[in-house]
């Protein structure tokens, strides 16, 4: 097992309880890792910390990787190397649910938002679902369940879908496709062609719900077999946003009027028009969508209000690691807005945020990349570039006026001041003083 996160723990532990022989590894050495650690030696695990003991990996019968280690981490290319086969900790879950039917979400920006929101779909529907992968619980841990669920919703990165053979969604959705993780692949077509392997178990029984706004997401599936959902913010399709009416369109029922959604942005609209065709494909009625959109509320960290104060509204959205998805946040401002951008650079094009800037007052851009987002935005905004991410957030506080927005949409990753953007979200919070 490569890769001590949650996932990683599950996942060894699971392979532990069923009798299997378990080398497992983490580079990182920290109390949560060495807690963790402490547990799966208990039951009968060897466990390394620190490091990874290469050699054992390459004598391993398999080699299991957690979704947040990357693809080219020294203990995953000395396995490939060895002939060792390779498997995401996704695709042991779908072997270890033998059987029970998937939900499946990729795409570059919106896979979690709209892998809760079908989740949330169909369990207001009184289906038996949970979530699973990227969020919620790891799959091999629902697998434990004394019942199991009629239903799993998975959230699955290109990462993932490489090494996951085994996973056959009853239902497929792509959300939408954009340069991204060009820090770890080679070309943009690479990381299409790991998107496109969502497809490569389909059946003509599969179900695919496609973002009919996308030219590239039609092409993913192209001599692939199963029906296809479309939907569109743009168009009528079998999903859609009716516009001039302001309501949301399943099939010929319009399910929900736009004011009723508690999210931001036109991306979020697609998000849920996407969930609410796979909650339909999935046997969810009119009604009942209504009212699971109606309840459905914002996740955190993605476009998040979290506090309003002095007639400034604080909104979180540090999922926002890649320009592709900052655009989306940007485009999504009503009002005028000071953003905090930066962190720490995954191979962007920065001057791509300039067309998205109409409302934006100011920029406070920091860290790794400061300097960098600076220079490619400095002719559209006024830009100050600060090294630390309080000191940001406090710059871009003091610019702000009653009724702008202070928005975090980074851009960038994390990792340069934080573990994760969970983090560096929850430090933005504790700024804003949001409860």
């Amino acid at each position: 097992m490569i890769g001590l996160g949650r996932s990683g723990r599950a996942a060894s532990a699971w392979l532990a309880a069923h009798g299997c022989a378990v080398y497992a590894s983490d580079r990182s050495d920290d109390e949560a890792v060495r807690a963790g650690a402490a547990a799966l030696r208990a039951v009968g695990c060897v466990v390394d910390t620190g490091s990874h003991d290469t050699n054992r990996v390459a004598r391993a019968v398999v080699a299991i990787v957690s979704p947040g280690v990357a693809p080219d981490a020294p203990p995953v290319a000395a396995a490939r190397a060895a002939g060792v086969e390779v498997l995401a900790e996704l695709d042991l879950g779908v072997l270890a649910l033998d059987g029970v039917p998937v939900v499946a979400v990729t795409g570059t920006n919106g896979k979690t938002t709209t892998t809760a929101c079908i989740a949330h779909l169909l369990v207001a529907a009184g289906v038996r679902a949970v979530a699973g992968g990227n969020i919620g619980r790891p799959l091999v841990d629902v697998a434990t369940d004394p019942q199991r669920p009629e239903w799993v919703v998975v959230e699955t990165s290109s990462f993932q879908l490489h090494d996951a053979p085994h996973l056959d969604p009853a239902v497929g959705v792509v959300t939408n496709l954009a340069a991204d993780h060009l820090d770890r692949y080679p070309t943009l077509e690479a990381y299409y062609e790991d998107k496109r392997l969502l497809f490569r178990n389909a059946t003509p029984q599969s179900i695919w719900v496609l973002n009919a706004d996308d030219a590239v997401v039609e092409t993913l599936c192209e001599g692939r077999p199963g029906s296809r959902k479309r939907f569109s913010t743009a168009k009528p399709s079998d999903a859609w946003y009716d516009r001039e009416r302001g309501e949301l369109v399943v099939g010929a029922t319009a399910v929900l009027r736009r004011a009723e959604l508690q999210l931001f942005g036109d991306h979020n609209v697609a998000n849920v028009l996407a969930a609410a065709l796979a909650a339909q494909a999935v046997g969810v009625g009119p009604e009942q969508l209504t009212e699971g959109l109606r309840s459905f509320r914002p996740l955190p960290h993605r476009l998040e209000p979290v506090t309003e104060r002095d007639g400034i509204l604080w909104i979180n959205d540090s999922k926002a690691t890649n320009v592709a998805s900052a655009i989306v946040a940007l485009r999504a401002m009503n009002r005028p807005y000071v953003l905090v951008l930066g962190g720490r650079d995954k191979g962007d094009d920065f001057a791509k945020l300039n067309s998205a800037l109409e409302r934006c007052r100011r920029a406070v851009a920091y860290g790794e990349a400061g300097a960098a987002v600076a220079a490619a935005i400095r002719s559209r905004v006024k830009v100050d570039v600060v090294e630390l991410f309080d000191a940001a957030v406090r710059t871009a506080e003091g610019a702000a006026r009653s009724g702008d927005a202070l928005l975090l949409s980074p851009a960038c990753a994390s990792f340069d001041q934080f573990s994760n953007y969970e983090e560096r979200g929850l430090r933005f919070r504790h700024l804003a003083g949001a409860p």
